[in-house]
């Protein structure tokens, strides 16, 4: 019979309380805080780095569509309503022009930094305080740059393997059935998330881990993140929890995705670091950075041994860790 360490239920088990002792909850709804400010900067970001390839409008048409089938027809309109005001707002002169491109940045790196922060939570490890500074601060945000970069690249990707296959089954005439070409853009889309998964648990946090590692956690997330999907789709479908809030009900859906997908990203990460302890290469510090080692004394039982005459003993009370 397997022990518990290393078992399925093991690393559930190690999940599920690592996922409440590090809060994940709060991280999720600081996450979302940051997404949501950040949206608008990014959205365009996104648009205007995959228009040097795709055209914009099908871009914007393509991110429209993705919101309307995952928030529904309001929040799809509220970002598209996002988009085309943020462009609409164009500075005249040179100097408006770059500051506007600097605060663009800034917005849109701004959730990716909250981000790796929160991952580094996860996985207990963080900067080494002997390197801040500026230094770190620019490296993060060009850091955060290079990963808006690579989302666009798989969006671009995306897009152009679903034309692919729209056009192959066009081609063939009905050769391909519907129900095909739904089963064909489902593994694509897949593909897309799960990649874009392992490459935020692979280079965002200031941590070392072995590809094999990632590749477990990315594909569980994804797993997680699709079923969700689906939960979520039902339940505001159903529910409208958008109604309450009146003419912002767009902007609270909107909200209410970002943080359930936030959570998800959160638990993946925490069964990432599990699997990685239990079965895989474990998880070390990378390069300027540390390994963080929490401890929780208890004061009472402290104060007691202090005045017994014994030394004070600690007690770590983060099973599973």
């Amino acid at each position: 019979m397997a022990s518990a360490k290393g078992s399925i239920f093991g690393i559930v088990k190690h999940t599920a309380v690592d996922f409440w002792h590090d809060d994940c909850p709060r991280m999720a709804a600081a996450l979302s805080y940051y997404t949501v400010f950040s949206l608008p900067a990014l959205l365009i970001l996104l648009v205007t780095i995959a228009g040097f390839v795709w055209d914009p409008d099908e871009i914007r048409s393509a991110i429209e569509g993705q919101m309307r089938s995952l928030i529904g027809p309001d929040a799809a309109s509220q970002v598209r309503e996002m988009i085309g005001r943020s462009e609409s707002d164009t500075p005249t002169s040179v100097f408006t022009k770059l500051l506007g491109v600097g605060a663009l940045l800034f917005g849109a790196t701004g959730a990716f930094i909250q981000l790796q922060t929160s991952l580094n939570d996860a996985w207990k490890v963080e900067p080494d305080p002997a390197q801040g500074g500026v230094r770190n601060f620019i490296v993060k945000r060009v850091f955060s740059f290079g990963l808006i970069i690579f989302v666009a690249f798989l969006m671009l990707v995306s897009m152009v393997l679903t034309t692919a296959l729209t056009a192959v089954g066009n081609m063939l005439g009905g050769g391909l059935s519907e129900s095909i070409l739904h089963v064909l853009n489902v593994i694509v889309s897949f593909a897309v998330i799960t990649a874009l998964f392992g490459a935020m648990f692979k280079v965002m946090p200031d941590a070392e881990i072995a590809w094999r590692d990632v590749w477990v956690g990315a594909v569980v997330t994804s797993l997680l993140f699709v079923a969700g999907k689906f939960a979520l789709g039902f339940y505001l479908g159903n529910s409208n929890p958008g109604d309450a809030f009146g003419a912002a009900g767009s902007l609270a859906l909107i909200l209410i995705w970002v943080y359930y997908a936030m959570m998800i990203l959160l638990l993946g990460a925490e069964f990432t670091e599990a699997w990685a302890t239990e079965r895989g290469g474990g998880i070390t510090a990378e390069e300027g950075a540390t390994r963080v080692i929490e401890e929780k004394k208890k004061v009472t039982d402290a104060r007691a041994e202090a005045e017994s005459g014994k030394e004070p003993t600690t007690k770590d009370e983060r099973p599973g860790s």
